[in-house]
């Protein structure tokens, strides 16, 4: 242990408190991004005296982490009073007045912290983060003054996300009411979705051949660097390939102004490439035809991702292919209704895009804060 570290158990304590009296408190659960959702459990015929009461203030945690990839489900209730949890969660709280509940969910949020649980997981059929293992967890512990400096500052930079935020979809909220005023009288000028353009998959290179990956190379996209992010506008993924792993597989250059489409998990979700790059098998991208440009077609597959949904199949996981894409009825849009809303986009876009240079930098931010704490 180093010298400034200390041991987590000396400063927390389980809490088991059943609903013995029945209260329909909100049922919870807590995702892999460490926050509190509503629980997504079937609860028809569910006897509600076994769930266990969390109150403001303390934490759960779910001791199970072999189906979370390297995410550990923890959180920190903050926003409500009370509320139920499942059975098999851990609750617990602090009970130390040297450390502050905020400060030790900073060091919750921490990539290293994620792989030290699942190190320290074990089990043969499900692998366990137990409650002593959580008890080992060492961390420092420095003067109440600095951990209220520490979640200040990182509590600043969370409202600035949250404001920047509310911005973007204030303006994706405006043009989505134009695209619906600009196109929605061409929904007789029946087509297909292949009509749009040219619908490009992807491809991975041999994960068996590092040289096929780095840091600074080729961008090439993963369904994740989508869906982690949220972003609109992509210039890269968190993985590059080089020249030699981009020859290697099938996967093809796309340019700028491709909308990028994940065709499985998820199927729906949308960006815009901002550069050239080069997707995995986990994309059917569309390169559209000049004459109705990127906004149109990226506003059009937002819009009807529930058509896309009924579209898809799989008994592992929902996927829609490149043939069954191209065939997918839709509507031609009118060439001057396409001008004028791409006209109206590009305002909007240059704020967009800037809204998201911001948001990736105060994500950054973020991350060196939460990482420095362990220099501390």
């Amino acid at each position: 242990m180093k010298s400034n570290y200390k041991r987590l158990g000396d400063y927390i304590q389980p809490v088991d408190v059943r609903n013995v009296e029945d209260k329909r408190y909100d049922l919870l659960g807590v995702s892999v991004e460490k926050r509190f959702i509503p629980s997504i459990a079937n609860t028809v015929g569910t006897d509600w005296h076994s769930y266990k009461i969390i109150k403001k203030g303390q934490f759960c945690y779910i001791p199970d982490t072999s189906r979370r990839g390297e995410k550990i489900g923890i959180a920190l209730l903050t926003d409500k009073e009370i509320g139920l949890v499942s059975a098999v969660y851990t609750v617990f709280e602090v009970v130390s007045n040297q450390l502050i509940p905020e400060y030790l969910m900073l060091w919750f949020k921490r990539a290293e912290f994620d792989r030290y649980a699942r190190y320290h997981s074990h089990g043969s059929v499900r692998e366990i983060f137990d409650w002593e293992e959580m008890c080992n967890v060492e961390l420092p512990v420095p003067s109440i003054e600095e951990q209220k400096a520490i979640v200040n500052a990182y509590e600043t930079i969370e409202r600035r996300i949250e404001l920047k935020r509310k911005i973007n979809d204030n303006l994706e909220a405006q043009l989505t009411v134009f695209y619906h005023q600009f196109f929605d009288k061409d929904k007789d000028n029946i087509c297909t979705i292949g009509d749009f353009g040219e619908i490009v998959g992807g491809a991975t290179p041999s994960t068996e051949n590092p040289k096929y990956f780095c840091k600074q190379g080729i961008s090439w996209l993963s369904p994740k660097d989508l869906t982690a992010t949220g972003f609109k506008f992509i210039y890269k993924g968190e993985t590059d390939i080089t020249e030699e792993g981009y020859r290697s597989c099938s996967t093809k250059l796309l340019p700028i102004g491709s909308v990028l489409l994940t065709s499985r998990a998820p199927v729906g979700t949308v960006a815009i490439a901002m550069n050239e790059l080069c997707t995995n098998q986990g994309f059917k991208s569309i390169i559209p035809r000049k004459e109705i440009g990127t906004e149109f077609v990226y506003y059009f597959l937002k819009e009807n991702k529930q058509l896309l949904d009924n579209y898809s199949s799989g008994t592992t996981f929902m996927e829609i292919s490149g043939n069954v894409l191209k065939n997918i009825p839709a509507f031609y849009p009118n060439e001057i209704s396409a001008s004028n809303f791409r006209n109206v986009c590009k305002k909007v876009f240059e704020e967009q895009i800037l809204i998201e240079k911001e948001l990736r930098e105060l994500n950054a931010a973020k991350t060196i804060l939460t990482t420095q704490l362990s220099r501390r």
